[in-house]
Parts: C-alpha cells; sequence; structure tokens
C-alpha cells in the first residue's frame, strides 16, 4: 500500500477534517484540454484511446499536471460494460455511441447474461497503471476513483441502442414488460459489481456509481427501477481494500427530490447537481438521521464566465454549506463535502476557467475554515 501524499478527497468523502475544501471535476480528462485532444489524436479514436491503457494513463493524469485536483477519475466509458456482453458497441464520428444488438427483442433479452469480466481487462490494466504512475518521490499524489454506469443508465443506452433524448424503447418496455427490463436490471447490477470490485482489486481506492438517466423516471418509478439496482450493487461491493476504506458515491442526474430515499442505499456520499443547495440537502439528511458526506454541485456552464463570475459562483456554494449544520460535532460545515460540477464539463470549456474555479475553492474554503 503506497503512501498517500493527498488524502483530502477520501477524508472529505468519509466525514472527516480537511484544511480545504476537496476539489476533482467530472468529465475532467476530456476535450477541453489540448493535451487530451493531441493523445486522442494519437491514438486514433476515442475506443483507441480507451481501450489503451497507456494512452488511458496519460489522459486520467493530465488534469493533475495542469490543476490542483485532489483526485483522479479512471478514463474509461460507461458503455465498456454492456460492450463485454457482446452488444457491439461502436463511437461513429460526429454521431456517438451506438450498439450494433440493442435488446429490442424478448429472446434477445432473455440471452443477456452477465458481462465478461475478462473482455474489460484493459480497464483493469489502465487502473493498475495509473496507480502506478501516481507515485512521486515513494508516495501516491492523490487518490484514484473508479467508477461505472448505474444498471438502469447502462439499460437505456442498451435497449434503444444509442444516447436519445426521451429513450423511448427503455421507457416502453419498463412500463410494459416490467419482466424483461427487470432481467437486463438484475444482468447489470451482477455486471457492475462484478466491475467495480475488479476495478478495487486493481487499485481504485474510491467508487462512482454515475445514474446519469435515472431523473427522466416518474416517482415511485425511479425507486423500484433505478435506485433498488443500485442498492444491489452497493450491497455487493467491497468496502475496504489496502487497509483503506472504499468510499462509494453515488450521482442521479436530476435526483435531488429523491434525496432521502437515496440516503437508504448505502452509499457514503451522495452527489447532486444544481437543482438543490448543499445546506438544505444536508440539513435534510441530518433531519433524518443520515450524516451523509456531499459532492457538487456548480452548474458546468457557469465556466463559459469571467473568472470574476466562476469565483463569484464558487463561493456562494461554499458560504452556503458553511452557514450550515456540521455533518458531526468537532467538524466545520465544510467538512464532509467534495467541490464538484453538477454533471460533467462541457467541452468547450476554455481550460483556464477551471484555473479560477480551482483557485476560488481553494482561498474561499481555507479562508471560511479561518473565520469559525
Amino acid at each position: 500500500m503506497s503512501l498517500l501524499l493527498n488524502d483530502r478527497f477520501l477524508k472529505a468523502c468519509l466525514g472527516e477534517a480537511i484544511d480545504q475544501t476537496s476539489l476533482w471535476l467530472m468529465r475532467q480528462a476530456g476535450r477541453y484540454l489540448p493535451e487530451y485532444n493531441a493523445t486522442r489524436a494519437k491514438a486514433g479514436s476515442f475506443l483507441g484511446l480507451a481501450t489503451n491503457p497507456a494512452y488511458a494513463t496519460e489522459v486520467t493524469l493530465q488534469p493533475l499536471d495542469r490543476y490542483p485536483l485532489d483526485a483522479v477519475i479512471l478514463f474509461s466509458d460507461i458503455l465498456t460494460v454492456p460492450d463485454a456482453m457482446g452488444l457491439g458497441l461502436k463511437f461513429a464520428a460526429g454521431e456517438g455511441p451506438t450498439f450494433e444488438h440493442p435488446l429490442r427483442t424478448e429472446g434477445a433479452v432473455k440471452k443477456l447474461r452477465v458481462a465478461n469480466m475478462d473482455e474489460l481487462k484493459y480497464v483493469f490494466d489502465a487502473v493498475s497503471q495509473i496507480r502506478k504512475a501516481l507515485i512521486q518521490d515513494g508516495k501516491q499524489r492523490v487518490p484514484l476513483i473508479g467508477f461505472s454506469g448505474s444498471p438502469w443508465t447502462l439499460a437505456c443506452y442498451m435497449i434503444d441502442g444509442s444516447s436519445a433524448d426521451e429513450f423511448r424503447h427503455a421507457k416502453t418496455m419498463m412500463f410494459s414488460r416490467p419482466d424483461l427490463m427487470q432481467h437486463i436490471l438484475d444482468v447489470n447490477a451482477q455486471s457492475v459489481a462484478a466491475y467495480l470490485t475488479e476495478q478495487v482489486k486493481a487499485g481504485a481506492q474510491a467508487l462512482m456509481i454515475f445514474d446519469t438517466w435515472g431523473g427522466m423516471l416518474p416517482d415511485g418509478w425511479y425507486q423500484t427501477i433505478s435506485l433498488a439496482a443500485i442498492q444491489k450493487v452497493i450491497a455487493l461491493l467491497p468496502r475496504e481494500h489496502e487497509g483503506r476504506k472504499i468510499p462509494v458515491i453515488m450521482f442521479t442526474k436530476g435526483g435531488a427530490i429523491w434525496l432521502n430515499d437515496m440516503a437508504q442505499v448505502g452509499a457514503d456520499v451522495i452527489a447532486l447537481d444544481w437543482t438543490m443547495s448543499l445546506s438544505r440537502a444536508r440539513k435534510q439528511l441530518l433531519g433524518i438521521n443520515k450524516p451523509l458526506a456531499l459532492q457538487g454541485n456548480l452548474d458546468p456552464l457557469i465556466l463559459f464566465s469571467e473568472p470574476k463570475q466562476i469565483a463569484a459562483q464558487a463561493n456562494l456554494i461554499l458560504e452556503d454549506l458553511a452557514s450550515a449544520p456540521t455533518l458531526k460535532a468537532g467538524l466545520h460545515p465544510l467538512d464532509g463535502h467534495v467541490f464538484n460540477l453538477g454533471h460533467g464539463i462541457s467541452q468547450f470549456t476554455p481550460p483556464e476557467s477551471v484555473t479560477a474555479l480551482a483557485e476560488a475553492v481553494i482561498n474561499r474554503s481555507r479562508l471560511l475554515r479561518a473565520k469559525s
């Protein structure tokens, strides 16, 4: 086990005291960075990049070399799991991901089996290589986050065959053939749990479940379709490895209305988008005796503003949480919080905007702690 030079992120996830607010960004390694685009050009394609451990390692570390971040997240794609189920993932230029064999018939659904982890070895090799690459002077620079899509979010792509505004085919199956949908979700839950477990074995030190499309479900359906499957996944995950706890972060985009329900599934951290303030979330969770850490929740489009405006919005989030009750006795209200965006960073974001954001988060969070 390597010593961590910076363990601020892990401490924040576990509700421990830290000197300044921890920061990382969803999709922090991506097309907004010129160095990423240069590496992608060498790889020849997105899949060429994602399936090559050396390239995946290179782009995972690029934002850390540029910004004062407290964690890196594995560079990969959520659709690698259904690809390992034989659905035939393709990334067409200008069209995004598509599957050659979407689950549109009863026969196709009933043939679905748990993903073959051997076919995802390139992901686990990337995790191992990233951990090694993070070592500097005998210590690891920051922790490594592993991730997966949620069973429901994966099902949306697997049934519709590509990204869609409404995921009409997936929701139609959910309403008209709940038995088929349940089979897909059960297979996906087992696959996601196995996938995340292998990432931990390879060196991931925290895990995040991205429920990108949970917020499109009706109330009631969200709990029984998406959240229940996430709970099954979390119940199967290792919660300690290499002598350290493995925090689990869950994120449902558009899901703040179900905060109390999300608090029941066993995650250590709930990530929020911009639809609920962190102070309100903190008070609500403490009201149901669920002192969970929070992650979020700056609107990523704010990063198209001027540096002063970016700083002002980041400061508002920090000041709002600083006015809330503490997560636990003896902590500062800002403890138990990981600053992040409410969704992934846009590919058109100016890189200098992230610099302005990082400076604002570090400076204001230190100042607010010093005032208390």
